[in-house]
């Protein structure tokens, strides 16, 4: 093989059936970025591309390492389709030089594309044993069509029910990625052609995002379907909510009405270790409370404490420090930090978090707040300043 490997990812601006869908998150992460992730770390795969005609996608994928070709908006409307947005990212690649072999073509709405079997068929069609390669899960299931109220049976016979061990299994596309040989691809201007072959992915993991239904269905499943995943926790900054996070979100109240908190030492030596790092810390609460002062004061951090608005008070603080928020770890718990958790690059939840901000978090630490969780945070983020960088973000 003398050319490369690339992968391309069409993700244009204007979904119809969930608005902005390609930079909503799944997981915490954008689903254009998801699949600039995968593409990254799969083996054989020399070079991301991402097709676009929206500045806010490519910004997305930038950041995360990927190439951004500008389409243009005839490429990019309801009639255009996948295969014009990929032939004009080799037309663009070809006008720079870059000699391309293999292809391999990722899909935004699959949130979990599985790496071994992208990597698999990257090898496939490399070698030769196959002009393309797509993903598909096995399916035993029994499909009926329907005509006038009576239904009919596709693909089986209605009166001969064998077991499921006595059959055979048929594949479902799932539309994850395909695979194909760049020179076959240009003639047949189409994703299937030559020699065509499957490659097996987990039929947990096969869903596709087309509604809001399916988004809220995946951002359920992705704790299960990101488990194990050894992503660094590499940021610039740490923001935390309070209540929650610095204590167990309890308070007791004293004769005169005042209140009274219970907080981890072991949070405080993990603020001080991050310091110490030179990694800044802020204490960002709506509750209007002394305490919140004084234990921001007592950890030497910056605080802003009843702010309404925690999400613009975020942003504020980030732009006065010249600090990407794709560079900031933020850690909440309850329903008035999803402003924060959705534009962070590293939304976190305690254990025991409002279920909406668990869904929005990219890690669920293991300690709860006020017993640890500052300092679980605190140890990954140094941590991944002496581990390697190389495929990960």
């Amino acid at each position: 093989m003398t050319g490369e490997t690339v992968a391309i990812i069409p993700a244009r601006g204007g979904s119809k059936g969930v608005p902005r869908k390609n930079i909503l998150r799944v997981g915490g992460i954008p689903l254009v970025a998801r699949a600039v992730r995968t593409a990254g770390a799969a083996d054989g795969i020399d070079r991301v591309i991402v097709s676009t005609d929206d500045d806010e996608i490519a910004g997305v994928a930038e950041s995360w390492g990927a190439e951004v070709v500008r389409r243009p908006a005839d490429l990019a409307d309801d009639a255009a389709t996948s295969e014009d947005a990929v032939l004009h990212a080799l037309e663009d690649l070809a006008s720079r030089g870059v000699v391309v072999d293999t292809v391999a073509f990722l899909q935004t709405t699959s949130p979990f594309i599985p790496l071994e079997p992208l990597s698999d068929a990257v090898a496939r069609v490399r070698s030769g044993d196959a002009d393309s390669v797509f993903s598909a899960r096995e399916s035993y299931e029994f499909s009926w069509a329907e005509d006038d109220g009576e239904a009919w049976a596709v693909g089986h016979d209605r009166d001969h029910r064998p077991r499921r061990q006595d059959r055979d299994p048929l594949f479902v596309e799932t539309g994850a990625f395909y695979v194909f040989r760049e020179e076959g691809f240009r003639a047949a201007r189409h994703r299937f052609f030559g020699r065509t072959a499957i490659a097996r992915v987990p039929a947990q993991l096969s869903i596709e995002i087309d509604t809001a239904d399916e988004l809220e269905a995946a951002r359920v499943l992705a704790p299960l379907a990101d488990a194990g995943q050894c992503d660094r926790i590499d940021v610039s900054a740490v923001v935390t909510d309070f209540d929650g996070v610095h204590t167990d979100d309890t308070a007791g109240v004293d004769e005169y009405g005042e209140e009274h908190v219970r907080v981890s030492r072991s949070d405080g030596m993990g603020v001080r270790l991050l310091r110490e790092a030179g990694i800044p810390v802020l204490i960002l609460s709506t509750e209007r409370n002394q305490v919140v002062a004084r234990r921001a004061e007592k950890l030497g951090v910056d605080v802003l404490h009843g702010q309404g608005d925690k999400r613009a008070a975020l942003i504020a603080w980030a732009r006065e420090a010249s600090i990407p928020l794709d560079r900031i770890a933020y850690v909440g718990n309850d329903v008035n930090d999803l402003g924060c958790l959705e534009a962070v690059g590293w939304p976190v939840v305690v254990p025991g978090s409002h279920p909406r901000a668990a869904s929005a978090a990219r890690l669920v630490l293991s300690r709860r707040g006020g017993n640890g969780a500052v300092r679980e945070l605190a140890e990954r983020v140094l941590a991944s300043r002496t581990t390697p960088t190389e495929g990960t973000r």
